[in-house]
């Protein structure tokens, strides 16, 4: 078999077996195929498409590639969301212990963000102490004690995807259906979790911007969850502003608190009833989605959840103080009103400028190698929809640095627009599908 005969096979539009599949993916992995072949590939694939057996068989040739996460010691079918990314998306903090605390072992792997703001391990690092560098064994007991652990992303977890991603990311061939859904899905069979729920973001602060690419790539990482023996679905979710009012990592942690509390944005909390209510009924432990939404809403009657996330946050070696006094998060310096320009309605938030605004302040990555401050960030005042008034407070800006505060102020209020007359505010959840 010579890589050359596969790039012309694919050029030419033919479908390639799954020897061939696994054939290019453990050669790429091991180095014996060169990055200009597999960029030839990848181009190849990105004009020609690949079929609903081809997607499958490199999903499963790229969780393969290296360790294949063993959670047989766990009792129960083992539950995890994965979240496509999003502004302000804070939902693992709020679904993984109400979920638990229905019952329902949530193992988790999550990694570090890369852009707007940190990802779950980050926003987690408000708390004092807190750690994802759990053995195997540690997690497996974490999680049959009480149900829930995070662990941090292993290097060896699916090491052709990281590889090939790095290749599609500078070869501009990222943006193929199947390389997406291959991509994420690989990550998730090799996590080994049993019941894998999605939450495919669309509009201006997701990676799939129209409603009809975030259905296409819902639809595809189902059947390969499904075909792979694993119960899958998906939940297709707004994200054409900011979810929440709070983007930036301990913001956001003590949004995620607030929710527990029953006392959260209505958005936030009806997204995590919906995505949970999947879990529980994957995992067995609601016979409907109607069951499952109502053990989970008694988890925030009764303060379970909310316990749930202390006990959580001790067994990770973290401070869990801060989960009955949100004062002991991080806090900036500086808090400043961003008034509203003018009289009407906010019409439109652009998501990923507001993203970026919290970055400018330092609340995100640039780089792998950059700091991101915990304290910073922007709580919206208002969301599309709303009647303001001139002067009236859009967000506060959470600050340490002034001149980044200016900046980013600058960067917020081009995110908005706004109308004279009333917008209807948008619909949370587009779709669903199993």
């Amino acid at each position: 078999m010579r890589m050359y005969d596969l790039i012309i096979k694919k050029r030419n539009g033919n479908s390639l077996t799954k020897e061939e599949i696994d054939f290019i993916i453990q050669g790429y992995t091991e180095g014996q195929i060169p990055d200009y072949q597999m960029s030839a590939l990848m181009m190849a694939i990105y004009f020609q498409g690949m079929n609903e057996e081809e997607t499958v068989n490199l999903t499963m040739a790229m969780a393969h590639s290296g360790e294949m996460l063993d959670l047989s010691g766990i009792h129960g079918k083992k539950a995890d969301k994965h979240s496509t990314g999003g502004v302000g998306d804070k939902t693992s903090l709020v679904l993984g212990p109400m979920v638990a605390a229905a019952g329902a072992p949530v193992a988790k792997m999550s990694g570090r963000g890369l852009g707007h703001t940190g990802g779950t391990i980050d926003k987690l690092e408000s708390f004092p102490g807190f750690s994802t560098s759990l053995t195997p064994e540690q997690f497996t007991e974490n999680v049959n004690t009480i149900h829930m652990a995070i662990m941090g992303q292993t290097a060896n977890l699916a090491p052709a995807d990281k590889k090939l991603y790095a290749l599609r990311d500078v070869t501009g061939t990222v943006d193929n259906m199947s390389l997406i859904a291959s991509s994420i899905m690989s990550k998730k069979l090799a996590a080994g979790a049993d019941v894998i729920v999605l939450d495919v973001k669309t509009g201006s602060g997701a990676f799939m911007k129209t409603e009809e690419d975030s259905f296409a790539l819902a639809k595809e990482m189902v059947k390969i969850g499904n075909k792979a023996g694993r119960y899958t679905s998906a939940v297709i979710s707004d994200m054409d502003q900011p979810l929440g009012f709070a983007v930036g990592n301990a913001l956001e942690v003590k949004e995620a608190i607030d929710t527990l509390k029953g006392q959260g944005p209505e958005d936030l909390q009806e997204l995590c009833l919906t995505l949970g209510s999947h879990m529980l009924v994957g995992a067995g432990y609601a016979k409907d989605l109607e069951e499952a939404r109502k053990k989970l809403e008694q988890t925030l009657e009764d303060g379970s959840a909310l316990r749930k996330l202390a006990q959580f946050v001790e067994a990770q070696g973290g401070d869990s103080a801060a989960v009955f006094d949100t004062n002991l998060l991080p806090e900036a310096s500086i808090q400043e009103e961003i008034p509203a320009p003018v009289d009407g309605y906010l019409a439109h938030m652009e998501a990923d400028e507001v993203g970026s605004a919290c970055l400018i302040l330092g609340g995100g990555r640039e780089t792998k190698e950059s700091v991101i401050d915990l304290s910073v960030g922007l709580v919206l005042k208002k969301k599309v929809g709303d009647a303001v008034k001139q002067g009236e407070a859009l967000a506060v800006i959470h600050a340490n640095d002034r001149d980044k505060l200016e900046a980013a102020k600058k960067r917020f209020l081009t995110a908005c627009s706004f109308t004279e007359n009333p917008v209807e505010k948008r619909t949370l959840i587009r779709g669903m599908l199993s």
